[in-house]
């Protein structure tokens, strides 16, 4: 008996691995964009902003722009600064604590 062997072609084969391909999921993406809406939410209030930087200085101001690597800081009576990001350790609102620090009466 004589047997032959069949292979398939490769057009059948390559067809079949773009169906393959196509039916994995995709990463989900790491960019959430949460640092994009809170610079642009505090950029419409004009929020008074406090920013630490790693040298331990803190200055005062408002974001006026940013972008990937850069934030423009509006400063009261003084020079606006031009920071760059990886220089900055944290940054907190100056509303938020000045708030916080308020005393409360207590009911006798």
């Amino acid at each position: 008996m004589n047997r032959k062997l069949i292979r398939p072609s490769l057009t059948d084969y390559k067809e079949q691995r773009s169906k393959e391909a196509a039916k994995k999921k995709q990463h989900p993406s790491y960019d959430t964009h949460a640092e994009n809406y809170y610079y642009l939410k505090q950029m419409n209030k004009k929020t008074h902003m406090a920013l630490v930087l790693v040298e331990g200085e803190t200055v005062e101001g408002y974001i006026e722009w940013y972008d990937k690597n850069c934030i423009k800081l509006n400063r009261n009576q003084k020079p606006n600064l031009l920071l760059y990001k990886r220089s900055i350790k944290y940054m907190y609102k100056l509303e938020d604590i000045k708030t916080e620090s308020k005393p409360t009466k207590k009911k006798k």
